[in-house]
């Protein structure tokens, strides 16, 4: 009896074990399928993240606004749809477009920078091009004629002289006089991470700068769009009915490198980088490059007893037909495959003072454009007074405080 009831208890203990190990290897396997869906889900995340959707590409936010209507759109060679131009592509999708807006550098990037940009008719489509760099950098009563929508797609790259953001100014005003509905599409800031540099001054307002905001101003096209509006800085403090096609999955971290120059001078992504701190040696009498290879990514001037790279800048047809000491040898320094701190997140001021330095006739050094460029007439003075550059820096600081409360309000990423 008592190996009987052993031998039940024997059995009774291996039938509980057995539902134990049956229901580990329940669990086991539970987590292993939850591991396995969140790990899809972490892979869809990042690969959905990784996947940049423009506010161009987003078609079908904008087409239904679009629809029998007649259409002005403001664009350049920057603006594309999956390698396609904006223009081509509405066309093709049977959008009645009245006209296209030209901003500097052209519709198609036919006119180098400052070069008047020449109206006419679009040889590939027929469509009426509009000048907004030359006599008329707001659309006019009778470009508008008969226009019903504008659409604005645009790649800028988040400098304030950078021109393209105060001909988004100028055509919201257009817009907001003549009661007409705008479109921005919006696109990456490569200097979306940061802000800096002086606040302009009003006194040097001119379309190399039209607000107070500093040099790099750490919005996106269409994030500027909505504070022109929001803060009334539009003419009049009109307000212009504006939608932002908004674009999915980016964020102010995010590295993007431009498809497309957004400028001829601007080839790559470097140029770019360091355009914001290398475009104030437009205001002085140093080469930066235009008309030759390396268009903002060097820096120079004759007899310069410094740097150890020589370059001569020639007249480059399209790009740079009559460059700032052209045909002239100049020396200084090649930044193209420097060991820099890229993507920077501020303004470096040291290649300026390393010029003015370097320049033996300091007199002529600074030219009355830089003044535009910087806006305001201090930095040249603190400059020439050799302030040092942490003391130049703290000069932006209330500036900078006071322009961040307002840029905070109106930003669509993190």
């Amino acid at each position: 009896m008592r190996m009987l009831k052993n031998r039940k208890d024997s059995k009774f203990l291996d039938s509980r074990q057995f539902a134990l190990w049956l229901r580990g290897l329940a669990i086991v396997f539970f987590c292993l399928l939850l591991s396995s869906c969140a790990g899809q889900e972490q892979s869809r995340s990042r690969s959905s993240k990784q996947k940049l959707v423009l506010g161009a590409d987003r078609t079908n936010k904008y087409l239904p606004l679009l629809k029998g209507k007649k259409v002005g759109i403001i664009a350049n060679p920057t603006s594309v749809v999956n390698k396609v131009h904006l223009v081509d592509t509405l066309l093709s999708l049977q959008v009645d477009i009245g006209c296209v807006f030209a901003p500097e550098h052209g519709f198609r990037g036919e006119a180098e920078a400052g070069e008047t940009v020449v109206e006419g008719v679009d040889s590939k489509t027929g469509v009426k091009v509009f000048s907004l760099y030359g006599d008329h950098k707001k659309p006019t009563a009778e470009s508008l004629k008969g226009i019903e929508i504008l659409l604005f797609d645009i790649q800028d790259v988040g400098a304030r002289f950078y021109t393209y953001i105060n001909t988004l100014q100028y055509v919201m005003e257009a817009a907001a006089k003549h009661k007409l509905p705008l479109i921005v599409l919006d696109r990456p800031n490569p200097h979306g991470n940061y802000f800096d540099g002086p606040i302009l001054d009003t006194i040097e307002k001119s379309f190399v700068g039209l607000q107070q905001i500093p040099i790099v101003h750490g919005l996106t096209i269409g994030e500027y769009a909505k504070m022109l509006n929001g803060e009334l800085w539009l003419d009049d403090s009109l307000q212009c009915n504006l939608k932002v096609i908004s674009m999915l999955n980016w964020d102010r971290n995010s590295i993007y490198s431009l498809p497309i120059p957004p400028s001829p001078n601007l080839p790559n992504d470097r140029a770019i980088r360091l355009y914001p701190s290398l475009c104030l040696f437009e205001g002085t009498n140093v080469s930066l490059g235009r008309g030759t290879d390396l268009p903002f990514q060097c820096y120079g001037f004759p007899n310069n007893p410094n740097g150890n790279f020589e370059f001569t800048p020639r007249s480059i047809p399209g790009k740079a037909k009559h460059p700032p000491l052209e045909n002239t040898l100049c020396k200084g320094y090649d930044l193209s495959k420097s060991d820099l701190n890229l993507p920077m997140n501020r303004i470096e001021l040291k290649w300026l003072y390393d010029a003015w330095n370097s320049y033996a006739d300091k007199s002529k050094f600074f030219l009355p454009f830089f003044d535009k460029l910087a806006g305001n007439h201090i930095l040249k003075q603190q400059i020439s007074a050799e302030w040092s550059e942490e003391k130049i820096r703290a000069s932006w600081e209330k500036g900078l405080n006071k322009y961040a409360l307002i840029r905070s309000k109106y930003l669509m990423y993190p």
